[in-house]
């Protein structure tokens, strides 16, 4: 249950288009933009227990992809950034206006921030950010190992079965993952 959820969507898309594109003065592809939501959901997950936008995300080969935005690229525009198709089903995210910060706290603010440090460069490809989210996201290996395509379930970032540890077992972002995920399914 994540407060303002929608607008934190369209604001950290915004933030990742106007951000990258500064940067390396191209614009964003959606490629670059699936990785940023991925990373930012899955860092904060292990982190703190708790994925800043909670999207959902498919195991696709080139990495997470969040299903919600993929199925609506094609028609997907706010006040805030427009995806803009090209050719061969490829899109880039145009923005619009400047994204609002105040739905963010200061640690996801430097989370967004440092992966626009990190993968915002002109000699960052597409298949650099796309083999790091395979490296870095274990939720994305344990989808991919188990069906290719498959929707990735945020349980598998953490080590072992998190629902069948003692609690002197669990770490503390998993204590807060398994509170969050009880109130996420009674609010459902």
């Amino acid at each position: 249950m994540i407060a303002y959820r929608e607008e934190k969507i369209k604001n950290a898309i915004c933030y990742f288009a106007a951000e990258h594109t500064k940067r390396t003065r191209k614009p964003l592809h959606q490629t670059f933009l699936y990785k940023y939501l991925a990373f930012l959901d899955f860092e904060s997950l292990s982190d703190t227990g708790q994925p800043v936008l909670d999207l959902k995300y498919k195991a696709m080969e080139r990495g997470p992809v969040p299903v919600e935005i993929y199925s609506k690229r094609k028609d997907l525009k706010t006040d805030c950034f427009e995806f803009k198709e090209l050719e061969d089903d490829k899109f880039i995210i145009i923005p619009k206006g400047r994204p609002n910060l105040e739905y963010f706290s200061s640690y996801e603010i430097q989370k967004m921030s440092r992966l626009i440090e990190i993968y915002a460069d002109v000699f960052v490809k597409a298949s650099d950010i796309s083999e790091a989210s395979h490296q870095s996201i274990k939720a994305w290996r344990e989808a991919w190992k188990k069906q290719k395509n498959s929707m990735i379930d945020y349980d598998t970032q953490f080590s072992g079965d998190i629902k069948n540890k003692s609690k002197k077992e669990l770490t503390p972002p998993e204590e807060h993952y398994l509170i969050y995920k009880s109130l996420e399914e009674a609010f459902h």
